[in-house]
C-alpha cells in the first residue's frame, strides 16, 4: 500500500506573491515599443497635430541618441 508523501515548498508562506519573469518577457515589449516609436518618428510625411513642437524635438533627440 503506497504511503502518502507531502512535498514541502521551498518558499516561505508569508502571504506575499512572488512573480519571476524571464528576461524576454521584459525585453520583447521594450524592443517592440522602440521599433514602433522609430517607425512613427521616421516617417517624414507625419506631422504633429499640436502647435507645440516640443514633442517633436523630444522624439528627434531620442532617435538621435538611439542611432548615434
Amino acid at each position: 500500500m503506497p504511503a502518502c508523501t507531502h512535498t514541502r515548498s521551498t518558499h516561505p508562506a508569508t502571504g506575499s506573491v512572488e512573480v519571476r519573469l524571464p528576461w524576454w518577457a521584459v525585453a520583447l515589449p521594450a524592443i517592440a515599443f522602440a521599433a514602433l516609436l522609430l517607425m512613427i518618428v521616421g516617417s517624414g510625411d507625419a506631422h504633429a497635430a499640436t502647435a507645440d513642437p516640443a514633442l517633436g524635438r523630444l522624439l528627434e533627440r531620442i532617435v538621435v541618441l538611439m542611432t548615434g
